[in-house]
């Protein structure tokens, strides 16, 4: 068996995935194993793949999608093909620090916890800003369920990277680090809400390797589609597992407010979606924000800034347009015209 596993999905990164290979080189052993995922890509990706598992990258493995799935479904690819004790996840178009993920992995083992998170840095051209786990408990382990609240404050489970961390075998083998197949977007955060309700014990550490490339034009968080809108699909999924918890009373309204927040998110920056994109958006933050818990979605909203409470409080008064009380209903053009108003 290997010690590591490092699951790596790559889609249309040729101008990236060579400086990201050479990091894997840089932190290679013999007990390491490199997962290259290629999620059928249509530039010359699949050939610098290609050479990297001919050698090129010592340990690396290259696993082919016969169509185009997405990130979660990739990384569930690169998972299901993982032998290590360890598993990391890394994306295609960012890099680590020479010799980053052995001194991870010594990390992690001489903690002897199920998983830790580490802090990063976000290159944005030249600009480095270093991004920090909001938990200021390091290198001590703790229990993930206290990670989660409280549910005005940013914590644990809004810092949802999966690469940005290491992760012991058995949380795979409890069916805790698979992603939900299909979205696009959004795919991490049903996992992190996953990972902090169901695993025993974590830590945090300060340790910096990961250069996370932010502002690639090809990236999805780049793009204003339709793929965005999975984010309701994947924030669905965080409240039906939550609801279900035997602390939901505790946890329901941080992921309630933290819905709210990423509704707010994208309504704020709407000019980006096309028009067509943009009225969906609208509509389906409508039937979601009343699928909430509506005493629950009520308190959220009293919690927040001002501009972003109003702009959620006009959302919800267009429940009446709505041509039915069936949340999942879809709304009429009448309905969405007057929500793209």
């Amino acid at each position: 068996m290997a010690k590591l596993s490092v699951i790596v999905p790559f889609y249309n990164v040729q101008p990236f995935a060579p400086d990201m290979l050479r990091s894997l080189v840089s932190n290679a052993r013999t007990d390491f194993e490199f997962i290259l995922v290629d999620d059928c890509s249509t530039d010359r990706t699949p050939e610098i793949l290609e050479r990297a598992a001919n050698g090129a990258v010592p340990g690396a493995r290259l696993v082919r999608h016969e169509r185009n799935s997405g990130l979660a479904t990739a990384r569930n690819t690169g998972l299901d093909a993982a032998e290590g004790e360890y598993l990391a996840f890394l994306d295609g178009d960012d890099w680590l620090a020479p010799g980053y993920l052995a001194r991870l992995l010594a990390a992690i083992e001489g903690l002897g916890c199920d998983f830790v998170r580490t802090d990063h840095v976000q290159c944005t051209g030249r600009e480095r800003v270093i991004h920090r786990v909001p938990d200021g408990r390091r290198g001590e382990v703790l229990d993930p369920r206290d990670a989660i609240l409280p549910a005005d404050t940013s914590t644990s489970v809004d810092y949802p990277y999966a690469w940005a961390g290491m992760y012991h075998r058995r949380l795979k083998d409890a069916g805790l680090l698979h992603f939900p197949d299909g979205l696009r977007t959004a795919e991490d955060r049903p996992w992190i809400w996953r990972l902090h309700r169901k695993a025993e014990s974590f830590a945090v550490l300060g340790l910096l390797g990961v250069f996370y490339r932010r502002g690639v034009a090809t990236s999805l968080t780049q793009i204003g589609d339709v793929r965005q809108l999975d984010f309701i699909r994947s924030f669905d999924q965080v409240l039906a597992e939550t609801a279900q918890d035997p602390r939901a009373d505790e946890f329901l309204p941080k992921a309630v407010r933290t819905y709210c927040a990423i509704i707010a998110h994208h309504l704020n920056n709407i000019e980006r979606f096309e028009p067509h994109v943009a009225r969906k958006l609208r509509a389906l933050s409508i039937a979601a924000m009343k699928r909430m818990p509506q005493e629950l979605l009520t308190a959220a909203l009293d919690s927040m800034d001002l501009d972003r409470s109003l702009r959620l409080r006009r959302l919800r008064r267009m429940d009446r347009l709505l041509p039915t009380r069936n949340a999942n209903a879809r709304p009429s053009q009448g309905a969405e015209e007057e929500a793209a108003a």
